[in-house]
């Protein structure tokens, strides 16, 4: 395991960037709390905002450590879009790089020269995969870890089982892993590092949180859903993905009824493939939330998950 996390964590998990909900308010919060906390890079924007978004995480990370040297905060991620369509890509590389962003979490592609950019400032790339095949690739081209992206989970999402998925990357692969898809618990937590998992990679509980740069009602929506309020679909952003059923039927679409939509209509930069937008008309969500109930504070959600963590040891075992 890197040592970047030694001391750090206070649970082995990352919190997800997602799409407009991620903002320096939520990783900050995911932080001090004693996760990783992400965001996206595209959005910072205009462009230029990165910059700021960038120095404000750091100094107040920086401010909480002084503060706490006993709990220091964990490390943060930005997530960058590799996906030809991303015509940020190289400008919002070269602020990462300006700042020594310690982990880089590449989607939608991946490319050796983007790995050496960041091991050459000393940071981490984790590449999210939807397969043994892309996997393999991501690895082949220089990252240092992987994130599982299995059955169930929010936003884009594969359709793999967590438990074969991380059973087959283990007998290659003896880098980190993080596992994304339906955890919602502590227990869920615990049951990825049973399988092998490194870190569990949380999104959807983190959007009905305090911190979150949410729509009430989008909050509101995580807590009131069940699994089968989840739709998987692909006409949003040309890639296939998850999101509530009850925000399509909102934005005049029929959830049970969609049509496909063409891959090559992909474009990240500008959120979107189709008239209503993924992520700010249609929201994304995945398989766990029906374990949300409520709206908390981040911190009083992780401290949630340590406990039910902490607990969820099999009595066989001692």
């Amino acid at each position: 395991m890197p040592s970047l996390f030694s001391g750090r964590l206070r649970l082995p998990a990352f919190g997800a960037p997602m799409f407009i909900v991620s903002t320096p308010d939520l990783v900050i919060a995911q932080c001090k709390a004693g996760i990783v906390g992400s965001f996206p890079a595209l959005n910072a924007r205009p462009a230029a905002l990165l910059d700021e978004w960038l120095t404000r995480i750091q100094d107040e990370l920086a401010a909480h450590d002084a503060a706490h040297p006993e709990r220091p905060s964990a490390p943060f991620a930005v997530n960058q879009i590799v996906h030809r369509s991303n015509n940020r890509l190289d400008h919002d590389l070269e602020v990462c790089a300006r700042h020594r962003v310690p982990i880089v979490i590449t989607s939608l592609g991946a490319r050796p020269e983007l790995n050496q950019a960041v091991h050459g400032w000393g940071g981490l790339v984790f590449h999210d995969v939807i397969n043994q095949a892309f996997a393999h690739k991501a690895v082949e081209k220089g990252a240092d870890g992987l994130i599982l992206v299995a059955a169930g989970a929010g936003g884009h999402a594969g359709t793999l089982s967590p438990f074969a998925f991380v059973a087959e990357t283990r007998q290659w692969f003896d880098g980190p892993i993080a596992l994304s898809g339906a955890i919602g618990t502590g227990r869920a937590i615990r049951a990825a590092r049973v399988l092998g998992a490194d870190f569990a990679y949380i999104g959807s509980p983190f959007i009905a949180t305090v911190e979150a740069n949410a729509p009430a009602a989008y909050k509101q929506m995580v807590v009131d859903a069940s699994a089968e309020d989840i739709v998987y679909s692909n006409l949003f952003t040309g890639v296939l993905g998850n999101y509530l059923k009850p925000s399509i039927r909102a934005a005049g679409l029929d959830p049970d009824h969609l049509p496909q939509a063409d891959p090559s209509t992909m474009n990240f930069s500008s959120g979107g493939a189709s008239e209503v937008k993924a992520w700010r008309d249609i929201w994304g969500a995945g398989q766990g939330v029906g374990c949300v109930k409520e709206i908390l504070p981040v911190a009083e959600f992780v401290g949630r998950l340590k406990r039910d963590y902490d607990a969820a040891i099999d009595p066989a075992l001692g």
